[in-house]
């Protein structure tokens, strides 16, 4: 069982093309900076730079009144995925007014999990969850009860963690089911976070058709 976990990596520029939470987003021309659509109207908070296979995913997020825009939610319009090709990205224009950006940039190395579940003395009836036996088990050393999980990002790929099938979002062009692109953590320390109310953040892409979603439990 192989999961792809998204480990913070120390201070990161704010503006440079590496897999990263915080600093500014990095589009193509013209791209403008997303709002929300949900109740304030105000811009998104950038979350998170991703570089996938097939180009890079942006999350943005609303924090302007944390709890009156539903940002856990897929359809609400508090959250935004964009997929971008590599190719010609530059950073964008912060906007003036408005929580846009994290307060530091950090980045993030992938670290390859291999984990055998019949290993895990914590598992019960449930079946094993992969992100989870990796995310608890990184760094922990068998006597031990507690890991470094802090420093667990998030993940990239994989399957979706305990989340409901009813809950995967679709693709608004195809109305098709979207694919799990990545896990997001809120971060390694209060000072760097990425508020997600305590929950676990699921990233979804539709690739045909270059739509992204994103939600928490």
């Amino acid at each position: 069982m192989q999961t792809t976990l998204m480990i913070y990596d120390g201070a990161a520029p704010a503006d440079s093309d590496v897999a990263r939470t915080g600093g500014v987003p990095l589009a193509p021309a013209g791209f403008t900076w997303p709002m929300c659509g949900s109740c304030c109207g105000g811009p998104l908070q950038f979350f998170a730079h991703l570089p996938v296979e097939d180009g890079v995913l942006s999350v943005f997020v609303c924090q302007n009144d944390p709890g009156a825009c539903e940002f856990w939610d897929a359809t609400s319009g508090a959250n935004r995925v964009c997929l971008f090709p590599r190719a010609d990205l530059q950073p964008v224009a912060v906007p003036e007014t408005g929580v846009t950006l994290l307060p530091a940039t950090s980045a993030i190395r992938a670290e390859v999990v291999t984990l055998d579940p019949e290993m895990d003395d914590a598992q019960d009836e449930l079946a094993p969850d992969a992100y989870d036996l990796a995310r608890s088990g990184w760094k922990r050393e068998p006597e031990e009860r507690f890991g470094k999980q802090r420093e667990v990002l998030g993940s990239l790929g994989g399957s979706p963690s305990y989340l409901e099938d009813d809950r995967l979002p679709t693709c608004p062009s195809c109305a098709g089911t979207m694919e799990f692109a990545a896990h997001l953590e809120e971060g390694i320390s209060a000072q760097v976070a990425m508020n997600l109310g305590g929950q676990l953040g699921y990233v979804f892409i539709c690739r045909a058709c270059r739509e992204g979603a994103f939600l928490t439990d």
